[in-house]
């Protein structure tokens, strides 16, 4: 009866929401993580009862751990385990010069730790598998030094012994959890001028001099910070000309600048005040004030704290006039404009001790704030403080943006390749792409004389951005048979085979090239970090004994592709009896070689490339790099031998039909969709492979297909035009270029099989896709020489 009467009801109290976040949101209470790179060290204090777990991340890693009291002391029996060496690797790599050392340097100089007289507790070691961990307890308050030193002692890994150095992780579980959750500040870049910390909902107001850098630290994470500032020579004159957000989007054409060629903020005069030197987050606002009373008071706040307000308390010491609602930057604030131009808003990117490094153009008084917002997700709920240091103008920060392959992986800056100063002799045109810093150009041709340079004489190329992975052990190849779909057990040591990469639905994670090195020995280049860590979680789960080990910082590559490559190479490349000579490297084949002779620089030469023209890759150490670019630019100065960018690999990779990630595929594309259905044998290939079924249904209903397009008209075509039969959109492009060699614009295209017929007329939609429309045809693929003839001649 009762039941008639009242409604029904969801019985019990809420359930909060599942969300999941990445890693360092969501550690238990009282546990670090700290990645050490290979080749690299941390220093980390801990306290007694504190629990210590080093991990072998990809296996075959060595570690060397030294203890020391807080003074700085040898205190051997701070982990309760008998040390059993002297830290020789991790002397090698301190005394070396590798910048990323440099605050681990800064950190046992200031605590006076003497490596001469510690030893080291020694764990791992070639043969250790990935995952492997190794625990130790505190007996009481210390440091201690964790190191992954390099296998090899000339610190250099051998392209054929494939000895190369891999990251450690460590777990910190503290005994004594704080009453407060915070996270401890990142150590300094350099010895800072300054240290400014602005608590949660205040500002702060500081001058910096002309070339002094100045470093905005989320200490918490997920905590956006307004930032101004202004030329103090304008403000001694009465002049408040503040950054300006309008000025600068119009001259730099970015939502907001970033570390490379748009880089600068600018006042309302077009005044530079800062550059961007290095940005760890990628995600900022540049589009709405900080926050005001205003906007407070129409939510329904009225009073609330405010960054305006704060700004204004803050600068009245240089006499800057208050106002309503300041113009300003506001990193980490996580704004964007969507594609009907409505702008919204979520949570930061930022993680714990994200920041940007800036550096004054001019002598400029700034103004930071640790945004008061607890009404919206704009601080992840929880408005926390933010941190600034500056530092002098005597140092010296490389430029570099943060990546991180994975949500939970630690962020990786962006690098100079061994061969950078090389290129940067003909060029300071270098943009960002995958995490290294690449040539888009040279100064002296272009990329159009860059373009002809390739199709009719030879040119060198940086490419060492592409991801290498050592993968070896006796299960090597039954796991390269079962993850890559081309068939390994018919790949010939010395051989190469493209291949792709799937997904058990078939969607390709990526494409790339395997060589094989021995019995058990392959070596994998793809184009991310993530297809290694893909291939490691694969050989974890079957349980195969293998490792899986990036070997990208050990080995840098340059390919030197052109009718006259062959000519140009055979000066300088020596091989040994039992390897092929050079004029015998067939396509898709490579040998171990040395420079000149048997006592020259070691390297590796594969007949390979990305043009659709005869050409090499040579692979070496990153140390090597210098000498290489050398040898080879010497010997191609009777060969028209000129270095391409970024903007000409484009264009001639296009016309030779060969796809790129993000652009040509995706984790939504099939290879057959991706124009490479070649790899994929399903008939020939008799042991199964990651994908196959899903590949076997969509090989028997495709639903779309690559194809070439013919565009009859001069307008730029771009990634992602829509593509129409009438009204109906039937497809899109996926890359596109102006020809020169065929005079016309000519584009890659995804399109529905029931349109995909060689000649079938289309039509490229621009503004709305129907306002402005390009005629175009399907002509068959690719347009450049689609029997590769040329490098295979």
């Amino acid at each position: 009866m009762l039941d008639d009467m009242y409604p029904k009801v969801v019985p019990g109290p809420p359930k909060p929401s599942r969300i999941i976040r990445p890693r360092v949101f969501s550690l238990p209470p009282g546990t670090e993580r700290y990645v050490v790179e290979g080749g690299g060290a941390v220093l980390v204090r801990v306290e007694a009862g504190d629990r210590i777990c080093v991990e072998n991340t990809e296996g075959g890693q060595p570690c060397e751990i030294v203890c020391a009291g807080p003074q700085g002391k040898a205190d051997t029996g701070l982990l309760n385990a008998p040390a059993n060496g002297k830290p020789v690797g991790l002397m090698a790599l301190l005394s070396g010069s590798d910048q990323s050392l440099r605050g681990l340097r800064m950190g046992v100089e200031a605590r006076g730790i003497d490596l001469v007289k510690s030893t080291a507790l020694n764990v791992f070691d070639s043969g250790t598998p990935a995952g492997t961990k190794q625990e130790f307890t505190a007996t009481r308050e210390g440091l201690i030094i964790v190191a992954a030193p390099h296998l090899n002692p000339t610190g250099m890994m051998n392209a054929q012994s494939q000895d190369t150095v891999t990251p450690l992780t460590l777990w910190l579980t503290r005994a004594v959890i704080k009453s407060t959750a915070r996270f401890e500040l990142p150590d300094p870049l350099a010895d800072p001028v300054s240290d400014i910390r602005i608590h949660t909902q205040t500002a702060e107001a500081y001058f910096v001099k002309a070339g002094d850098y100045i470093q905005i630290i989320d200490v918490d994470g997920r905590q956006c910070t307004d930032f101004e500032c202004f030329s103090a020579r304008k403000l001694d004159k009465g002049v408040e000309h503040a950054l300006d957000v309008t000025t600068t989007r119009t001259l730099m054409g970015h939502a907001y600048p970033m570390p490379g060629l748009h880089a600068k903020y600018y006042d309302q005069e077009m005044v530079p005040l800062v550059e961007v030197v290095q940005d760890t987050c990628g995600r900022h606002d540049a589009f709405a004030l900080a926050c005001s009373a205003k906007y407070y008071d129409d939510i329904g706040y009225p009073g609330h704290v405010n960054c305006s307000e704060n700004f204004n308390a803050a600068l009245a010491k240089f006499n800057v006039s208050g106002r309503p609602g300041w113009m300003a930057i506001n990193f980490f604030f996580n704004t964007f404009l969507d594609e009907h131009g409505v702008m919204y808003s979520d949570e930061p990117w930022s993680r714990p001790g994200d920041y940007v490094l800036l550096r004054a153009l001019t002598d400029i008084v700034c103004v930071s704030s640790a945004c008061p917002d607890d009404t919206t997700a704009a601080n992840g709920w929880n408005p926390t403080d933010i941190h600034v240091r500056t530092y002098s103008g005597e140092e010296k920060f490389q430029r570099s943006v943060a990546y991180r392959p994975t949500p939970d992986a630690e962020p990786k800056m962006t690098k100079q390749t061994g061969f950078h100063d090389s290129f940067a002799q003909h060029t300071r045109n270098f943009v960002e792409y995958n995490g290294y810093w690449l040539a888009n150009c040279f100064a002296e041709a272009g990329p159009i004389e860059e373009y002809w340079a390739c199709r009719k004489q030879a040119v060198i190329m940086d490419l060492s951005p592409l991801r290498k992975f050592e993968i070896t052990g006796p299960d090597a190849e039954a796991l390269c048979q079962y993850i890559f779909t081309r068939n390994m057990k018919t790949l010939a040591v010395g051989g190469v085979v493209y291949t792709a990469m799937c997904y058990e639905h078939g969607g390709m994670i990526d494409d790339g090239t395997v060589f094989r090195l021995g019995k058990d020995n392959f070596r994998w280049i793809g184009g991310n970090d993530y297809g290694g860590e893909w291939i490691r979680e694969q050989a974890q789960k079957l349980g195969l004994s293998v490792l899986v080990r990036s070997s990208s910082d050990q080995l840098h590559n340059v390919a030197v592709q052109g009718p006259e490559s062959r000519d140009l190479l055979r000066k300088i490349v020596w091989t040994a009896p039992h390897n092929p000579e050079f004029d015998q490297l067939g396509w898709f084949r490579f040998t171990p070689a040395r420079l000149n002779d048997e006592s020259g620089t070691p390297f590796v030469v594969s007949r390979t490339g990305y043009t659709g023209e005869l050409g090499y890759e040579v692979m070496c150490h990153p140390k090597h790099a210098d000498e290489i670019f050398d040898a080879i630019w010497e010997a191609g100065r009777n060969h028209g031998l000129r270095p391409m960018g970024l903007e000409a690999l484009d264009m001639v990779r296009i016309e030779a039909g060969l796809i790129f990630a993000g652009y040509d595929f995706s984790d939504q594309t099939d290879p057959f969709e991706a124009g490479i259905g070649f790899t994929v044998p399903l008939k020939s290939k008799e042991d199964d492979f990651i994908g196959r079924e899903a590949l076997i249904r969509r090989k028997q209903h495709p639903a779309r297909k690559l194809v070439g397009l013919d565009i009859d008209s001069n307008v730029t075509v771009g990634h992602g035009d829509c593509l129409h039969v009438g009204r109906a959109q039937i497809g899109e492009v996926t890359s596109s270029m102006r020809s020169p060699l065929l005079g016309k614009n000519i584009a890659l295209a995804r399109v529905d099989v029931a349109h995909a017929d060689i000649g079938t007329e289309l039509e490229v939609g621009k503004l709305d896709g129907h306002q402005k429309r390009l005629p175009a045809r399907i002509v068959p693929f690719a347009h450049y020489d689609p029997k590769k003839e040329r490098p295979r001649s």
